[in-house]
């Protein structure tokens, strides 16, 4: 099983380097585990002009899974369009056609102090976030920046075709079956006419699954409702740009956006597996980045591309043995815990493994 990593800027390489521990636990145990870095973004502009590299796609492509840190920093922002490290991640996800993005949201009960809401509302939260990724203003026609009657406009197109959304609605539904049997989708319907397309398709998707509960809401509704009666969502399906958002809000459920995972997948076993925080330059090299994302991206990887269940369970375990003895990175740190940094939090994640 070859895995392409693509540990990126900022603290993509020291989150990744820690993922890697945990894996390399299972390589040494006899998993069929085969390693291949490769550079992605502002590293790779650096280093040869452009955010992807041919090399690197082509191992994307030819790998079995991939997983990537993190990309970007403050000195690539002015760089053109196509060239900005963004871009990178953008290609690979559309050329792999990448579109279900999963992103998990669960309270750790260790960590329900570090969240910014009452404990009772946090308690047994576990919901998913299903994000188209391949659609939306990210990827629609026509873009860009240019002058009208001598004024500059900047345009983004929100775009999606019924087979665009029905292929996400057909796997919010199929992981509703395997969990709670409820699916949220999330739009903005009443003034946006790809939504009402949106929320038409899902509708007639539904009906193919008579046994998962369907609701609708629109998406201010739904990032106060995360906030509110966050308990109340099982799987909630969205578009390219609202998940983006809404993930985001729900980091804060967890305590810290250095929590939460994520998995990119097609029709297929391949997957892209990342934390879903950014490159954050302001803490980059100072063993200051929560490593655990990163970690149970890992742990996504081993269950969703390589079957390795019992295996994925062992590291989400490990994690929770750590918390539970009072560790902690900056983010999520609590007085009365003990403050370790990245590399350390790797450590013990591997020892807890054993």
């Amino acid at each position: 099983m070859k895995i392409a990593v693509l540990p990126g800027d900022g603290i993509g390489p020291e989150v990744t380097a820690q993922a890697l521990k945990v894996l390399d636990v299972f390589a040494r145990e006899g998993m069929a585990l085969e390693f291949e870095h490769a550079l992605i973004g502002g590293c790779a502009y650096d280093a040869t002009g452009h955010p992807l590299p041919g090399a690197t796609l082509a191992l994307a492509r030819d790998a079995d899974a991939i997983l990537f840190g993190a990309e970007g920093g403050f000195q690539y922002e002015t760089l053109p369009r196509g060239l900005r490290p963004g871009d990178a991640l953008l290609t690979v996800r559309r050329e792999l056609d990448l579109f279900a993005n999963f992103r998990p949201v669960v309270a750790w009960p260790e960590l329900v102090g570090a969240s910014p809401l009452k404990a009772a509302r946090l308690d047994g939260l576990d919901l998913l976030i299903l994000r188209e990724l391949t659609g939306d203003l990210y990827f629609g026609e026509p873009r860009g920046v240019h002058m009208e009657n001598g004024v500059r406009v900047g345009i983004n197109t929100m775009r999606y075709d019924e087979n665009e959304i029905r292929r996400i609605a057909h796997v919010a539904f199929r992981t509703a079956r395997a969990r709670r049997h409820r699916v949220c989708s999330v739009d903005k319907a009443n003034v946006l006419e790809s939504m009402e397309l949106w929320r038409e398709i899902v509708d007639e998707v539904a009906r193919e699954y008579p046994d998962v509960t369907l609701e609708h809401l629109y998406v201010d509704a739904a990032a106060m409702s995360l906030l509110r009666t966050p308990q109340h969502f099982d799987v909630i399906v969205t578009g390219n740009l609202f998940g983006d958002i809404l993930s985001d809000e729900a980091s804060m459920l967890t305590g810290s956006i250095g929590m939460l995972p994520s998995a990119s997948m097609g029709d297929g076993k391949k997957g892209l597996y990342e934390p879903v925080h950014g490159c954050a330059p302001d803490i980059a090299g100072r063993d200051l980045a929560n490593p655990l994302a990163s970690i149970l991206s890992a742990a996504m990887m081993l269950r969703m591309s390589f079957d390795q269940h019992e295996a994925a369970a062992r590291v989400e375990r490990a994690v929770r043995r750590v918390l539970a003895s009072g560790y902690r990175t900056a983010d999520i740190a609590e007085p009365g815990t003990k403050r370790i940094g990245t590399a350390q939090m790797g450590d013990l994640v591997v020892a807890a493994l054993a």
